[in-house]
């Protein structure tokens, strides 16, 4: 769809005077006049009106905003996070090498097989203990990054009890996933042997198009509240752009997202049939009408470019790259220390650590990669509501709500490697750089001075 509007003004100002005839000449008092000479349109002096405007400068501006302590501290939190990947990656391998050369992951796979003769059955007695054991092993870490990490930067609005209670729920659903996930996967590996990769991969797939299905009807509910929007122009205005851009949702969701932090956002989530758009209450009480209006149509955007899919299919070539680096690393590591783990098969669910942490390995390698798959969506989104919503100095204004846990401006490897999205330098800037462009259209000059 073509979502670029132009407004042509043309300005006539040509006028040609008539003289008055009728049949009975008039006295002539006055000496007859010249004849009038008419003057073409092109040859009257033309004036500029349209306002100055260097995109530039206005970003700069924009930026100089957010400075001194509040700019550090967005800094540091953010750049704290490149360790805290690799961190995270270091920890999760050191538990999975204590599993296996402890041989407990051995012994609670002998437990299963000791309590069933379904090789189904044992995989998911296995995965039964595996989830909890792993997740208590990375509770110190998970503790830091998502609890008190969060309260030093005055990111979080949680008292530990309703952390531990999004925790929980957070095991739950993985709970849950890894005992209908694990069986499957590893019933592909018997049947299929050396092909089970690309069955693997697939069934990984399979269940990214379940998640992006059931999560907004059933998984987003368990930790926040949502409730229909009260009926205000604002809602209006969103349906209205809704409409208009074919986003099938009859109703706008408001989400108590504060009730964990204080971060805005919205979004236009599900998939096949369980489109909804969110609002989050932040959102709501931090910013403008037109702020708001600036954030759905970016959300709108990712739903008509089709992101979702897009995503999906792009993912789907990483993880199925990623289930082929998983098959050969895994078969190479069982040469060298099967011996010493007594794992001889990859069909064996004692391997799964060894499974896991190789997978974990890529998908860290993988991060400059996955984080541009998504940057490139955002930036897309970012323009089509632009394009659609028309507030680029509102759009502007939000980028740099976001600067409390996102640094604004990165050197250009770092964004490339680490931002998932676009720095808010990028997004500011292709937002001046939008209003230059329309910068003679009437709505858009009202608005030249700012900010």
């Amino acid at each position: 769809m073509d979502f670029i509007r132009l407004i042509a003004v043309f300005l006539v100002l040509a006028t040609t005077p008539v003289l008055a005839q009728s049949d009975t000449p008039e006295p002539q008092l006055l000496p007859r006049a010249a004849p009038t000479r008419h003057v073409e349109v092109g040859q009257l002096p033309t004036m500029d009106t349209t306002p100055s405007f260097d995109p530039e400068q206005t970003t700069s501006r924009y930026l100089a905003k957010v400075s001194g302590e509040a700019r550090s501290r967005s800094d540091a939190y953010f750049e704290g996070g490149y360790w805290l990947k690799l961190m995270a990656l270091i920890y999760a391998l050191a538990v999975a090498a204590a599993l296996l050369w402890s041989q407990v992951s051995l012994r609670i796979q002998e437990w299963a097989e000791a309590r069933t003769h379904s090789r189904n059955g044992q995989v998911l007695l296995y995965a039964a203990c595996y989830v909890p054991i792993v997740t208590l092993a990375m509770l110190p870490l998970t503790l830091y990054e998502g609890y008190f990490r969060e309260h030093a930067y005055g990111l979080s609005n949680q008292n530990f009890w309703q952390w531990l209670g999004d925790f929980g729920i957070d095991f739950a659903v993985s709970f849950v996933a890894a005992l209908i996930f694990l069986p499957l996967l590893y019933a592909a590996i018997r049947r299929t042997r050396e092909s089970w990769w690309i069955w693997g991969a697939g069934l990984a797939i399979a269940f990214n198009i379940l998640g992006a299905v059931i999560w907004p009807v059933f998984i987003a509910p368990l930790y926040n509240h949502y409730s229909p929007l009260p009926d205000s122009p604002l809602k209006a205005q969103i349906l209205s752009l809704a409409r208009a851009n074919d986003v099938p949702a009859a109703n706008v969701y408001l989400v108590d997202a504060s009730r964990q932090s204080n971060r805005v956002s919205a979004n236009v989530s599900g998939f096949l049939g369980t489109t909804r758009i969110s609002l989050n209450d932040n959102l709501l009480k931090q910013g403008t009408s037109d702020e708001v209006l600036a954030v759905m149509g970016h959300e709108m955007g990712h739903y008509v470019m089709g992101h979702i899919t897009r995503g999906i299919l792009m993912n789907g070539l990483v993880i199925i790259l990623g289930f082929a680096f998983t098959n050969w690393s895994y078969l190479l590591a069982l040469d060298f220390f099967g011996g010493q783990w007594q794992v001889r098969k990859i069909s064996e669910v004692a391997g799964l650590p060894l499974l896991a942490g190789l997978a974990g390995i890529f998908m860290f390698l993988a991060t400059p990669v996955t984080n541009s798959i998504t940057r490139t969506g955002e930036y897309q989104a970012d323009l089509f509501g632009l394009d659609a919503v028309r507030k680029p100095d509102a759009f502007a204004s939000v980028m740099l709500k976001l600067s409390t846990y996102r640094k604004l401006e990165p050197g250009k490897w770092e964004e490339m490697i680490f931002y998932d999205h676009p720095s808010g330098r990028t997004r500011i800037e292709a937002a001046m750089r939008w209003k230059k462009e329309h910068i003679a259209d009437q709505d858009i000059r009202d608005t030249a001075k700012l900010p």
